[in-house]
């Protein structure tokens, strides 16, 4: 059964959604997992894949900026980002001994997607491929996650409603001591004219301490003290923006950036041990691959000026993703330290400071 988001619960979140509330309300993108549950192997770990769009006949550009907050973490193929401001292929979430064979298996559903591409050119796949760390509640040295994990994941992806919580690569993580994981939220962004966009947000959230717990402006974790699991940062968050904006690279980076606003106003200053790391992509644009497209190129862009809704939109939808992925996630086992439990966040307690606080919406 699935549980109430942090909407259903009353919090009053600002802005208007899309239909699912997810990532996926950006046309075309579609999300996949494949989650691995044991507790006789103390395995709680799993893989996310987010693939931006259905390019037929071979991979084309995702138009992409990228932002570390606090750089102590890993998502692969930034370089290029950076240099050319794109990426092609899928993005994945694992754990952070799973890079490798993520990595391994995203490259090969590349080949697979896409094989007279990779037959008749010399192309390379250079997917996307991040980490949040796992090992409080899973094993992570047994490295559990393979190359089959991530295929699998890709092959399930679809649009439509985005589960949350304890699911593909979020399984594992903690927020704000808190059971952690998965989250996703959108918002719809109208310039005017049927200028009319979507920013969606997918997080896998694994950071944060109590004390800073804060929700719509609410200091709940100064009331929801129990069951705490550590007294220092040591977690980490990877945020996907999503857009069907047409922005520049530039802009792209500039959404990126505004995921730290977003987990911000959950609390996190951004911990020395953290990775707090964001990728902002466009399906926008459509192009063919630089080796075989024409000398000259042209690209409709919103103009950088404009950008002031797209910026609110992000910091919102990630903002809601975190509270989303708190709220979902199912209380579990601790492996490392032995013998203890990461408890899910009580809703019924969280809804109660927020109504002390006034800061509940009542159902209508």
């Amino acid at each position: 059964m699935t549980k109430p988001r942090g909407r259903d619960l009353g919090l009053p979140f600002s802005g208007e959604t899309g239909v699912w509330n997810a990532i996926t309300d950006v046309p075309g993108v579609k999300v996949g997992y494949k989650t691995l549950t044991d507790d006789t192997k103390n395995m709680r770990t799993g893989v996310t894949a987010i693939i931006p769009r259905d390019d037929e006949g071979e991979p084309r550009p995702i138009w992409a900026g990228h932002y570390s907050l606090n750089g102590n973490g890993e998502m692969t193929g930034t370089h290029w980002i950076d240099d050319a401001g794109y990426f092609i292929g899928p993005v994945c979430i694992t754990n952070t001994h799973g890079i490798g064979m993520v990595h391994h298996g995203a490259t090969r559903w590349m080949m697979q997607r896409w094989p007279e591409w990779y037959a008749s050119e010399h192309s390379w796949a250079m997917p996307v491929v991040a980490e949040t760390y796992d090992g409080v509640l899973n094993d992570i040295n047994a490295q559990f996650v393979t190359d089959q994990d991530a295929l699998d994941a890709l092959n399930s992806a679809a649009s439509g409603p985005v589960a949350e919580g304890n699911v593909g690569g979020g399984n594992g993580m903690i927020c704000y001591e808190f059971k952690g994981g998965t989250g996703s939220s959108s918002r719809k962004v109208s310039f005017g004219g049927g200028n009319d966009f979507t920013v969606g947000a997918l997080v896998q959230a694994n950071f944060g301490i109590r004390p800073w717990l804060t929700t719509c402006g609410v200091p709940v974790g100064e009331h929801l003290t129990n069951d705490r699991l550590r007294d220092r940062e040591t977690g980490s968050i990877i945020v996907i923006l999503g857009t069907d904006a047409p922005l520049s690279r530039t802009s792209l980076r500039q959404l990126a950036k505004r995921a730290a606003i977003g987990i911000g106003r959950s609390g996190t200053p951004g911990g020395n041990s953290s990775g707090d790391i964001f990728l902002a992509f466009s399906t926008a644009n459509v192009q063919d691959q630089p080796e075989t497209a024409p000398l000259l190129n042209s690209r409709v862009e919103l103009n950088i000026d404009r950008l002031d809704p797209l910026y609110l939109a992000a910091v919102q939808a990630v903002d809601e993703a975190v509270i989303n992925a708190m709220v979902a996630a199912e209380t579990c086992p601790t492996f490392k330290p032995p013998g203890k439990i990461c408890a899910a966040i009580d809703t019924d307690a969280l809804k109660a400071v927020m109504q002390e606080y006034g800061r509940l919406i009542q159902p209508s």
